[in-house]
């Protein structure tokens, strides 16, 4: 019973990760290099990740810089980043591209803090489904009915404990979006 439950504990944890990696995608109007994590820029056919091909700093708050390691693919970079459908206009100037990052209006700002909670739903439902599935492992082993409820209950302080990760991700994640 000990290896289930360090196992839900486990799986519970990469839900959260992964849920940490979808806010970071989610902008707050300042200059954030997470925003093109998802970028793949066709280089010599091979479908390669931005930042394996070029450095991506933050000259200001609102702006990124994506200088590439090698000059012939910055057109590629370019197209990449407008298929990519992230929202920013690349500028690209022959030697680096620049993004600027709108500011954001209090529409978009709601509409962030939509999606942020949405992401935040969807990790509660990843919780609620790895707790069922592990509830059924617990109730199929052949241990005392005692031991069986013991570790139904365990496996509900685990999940209390993720979610309210979940609750404080997301409200750190909603103060970033409506600090203006």
């Amino acid at each position: 019973m000990e290896n289930i439950l360090i196992e839900t504990e486990l799986k519970m944890s990469s839900s959260i990760e992964n849920m940490e990696k979808r806010l970071t995608n989610i902008r707050a109007g300042r200059a954030n290099p997470a925003i093109l994590d998802g970028v793949l820029v066709s280089y010599y056919g091979v479908d390669t990740p931005l930042k394996q091909l070029a450095n991506i700093s933050i000259p200001e708050a609102r702006q990124l810089m994506i200088k590439p390691f090698d000059k012939s693919c910055l057109s590629a970079i370019e197209k990449a980043i407008f298929e990519a459908n992230i929202g920013l206009t690349p500028n690209n100037n022959g030697e680096v591209i620049i993004l600027n990052i709108p500011a954001l209006t209090e529409d978009t700002r709601r509409d962030y803090v939509k999606q942020a909670k949405n992401v935040a739903e969807e990790a509660k439902i990843a919780l609620r489904n790895i707790r069922q599935d592990t509830n059924n492992d617990i109730k199929k082993l052949e241990i005392p009915e005692d031991d069986i409820k013991n570790g139904i209950d365990e496996v509900q302080e685990l999940i209390n404990r993720f979610n309210k990760i979940v609750d404080e991700k997301l409200k750190e994640k909603e103060n970033e979006l409506m600090s203006i």
